[in-house]
């Protein structure tokens, strides 16, 4: 993991109602609860950071439940259709029963490019599947008393992308990140980076005809892609800027630093650091336990704890 793109870093999502969001994502998925803060735009609205033990990126879905008032998204071209995590082998008949009790939508397994997965709805609408990789995920997963180790996710397997045109979408990956096309099935090509063995994967789904998708309640905000620490990041902000595409200054989120673009097929990308990770203002151990505010925020933490929905 050397000044290359290292996989996905993490997915931000929108949601609906908070403590639906949490209920579904710590109970029925078993993921941790990393981090419990505020979006940095709008105080009012919390950010969750859901991921394994440590946060470690790879691991990390975040969302912002914006509340049931909001509308439904749509899915279709210029957006990030479906998130993939990875699940041991023999675990999708536990995850289908799970699915069942908890009344997710889900479909039967199916397989592609040589993978078992599972599609499921979650109560959003926001469209996942847990894969079954071909080699062995030996990341450590978070486990829960319901959740137990041979079935847990151990973080992304791939993110999707549908677009109408993969060539500009692919230049990206291949040109600025570092990805190969490993392989194609029909309208869908799968690239690949070398550079980490998991949460290394990206599919894009070409689909010349179709309209585009409406980003809101149930749909992928953007994907954050993985550096080592913020000089990388510095280094492919030179790279995107060379390839004639627009980029943000540095950004601090606390846990990492950001730079966001808008890829060329419209989808949100996001480079994110490493360093200094979330065991910063919580110990490993703490982590997700408290309500975490950016330091600007902090003087109006009462005002704020009062609008913020319980959880609990």
């Amino acid at each position: 993991m050397e000044n290359t793109i290292n996989g996905i870093h993490h997915i931000t999502a929108i949601a609906g109602d908070a403590k639906t969001n949490y209920d579904f994502y710590t109970r029925v998925l078993g993921l941790r609860m990393v981090k419990k803060t505020v979006n940095f735009d709008d105080p009012n609205t919390y950010h969750f950071y859901y991921g394994d033990e440590n946060g470690t990126p790879g691991s990390i879905l975040t969302f912002f439940p914006w509340g049931n008032q909001i509308p439904a998204g749509r899915r279709g071209t210029r957006q990030a259709t479906e998130i993939g995590y990875s699940v041991p082998e023999g675990s999708l008949d536990f995850w289908l029963k799970r699915l069942d009790a908890n009344k997710i939508t889900y479909n039967k397994p199916a397989e592609k490019f040589g993978e078992q997965y599972l599609t499921f709805l979650d109560p959003d609408g926001l469209k996942f599947e847990l894969t079954v990789p071909k080699i062995t995920d030996n990341r450590i997963p978070w486990t829960t008393s319901e959740v137990a180790a041979e079935y847990a996710t151990r973080g992304f397997h791939n993110v999707t992308i549908t677009t109408n045109n993969i060539e500009e979408t692919a230049k990206v990956l291949t040109d600025i990140f570092g990805y190969r096309l490993a392989e194609q099935h029909v309208n869908r090509f799968r690239f690949v980076t070398d550079a980490v063995e998991n949460a290394n994967i990206v599919d894009l789904v070409e689909a010349p005809g179709e309209r585009a998708g409406h980003v809101a309640k149930g749909s992928v905000h953007h994907i954050a892609f993985r550096v080592a620490n913020d000089d990388i990041l510095m280094e492919f902000r030179k790279k995107v800027l060379d390839a004639g595409l627009q980029i943000t200054d540095k950004i601090d989120r606390n846990y990492f630093y950001s730079l966001y673009f808008r890829e060329p097929g419209g989808v949100l990308f996001e480079i994110a650091s490493d360093n200094p990770g979330f065991a910063t203002d919580e110990t490993v151990e703490q982590l997700g336990s408290g309500l975490m505010l950016p330091p600007q925020y902090e003087p109006r933490r009462e005002q704020i704890v009062k609008v913020l929905p319980v959880l609990n």
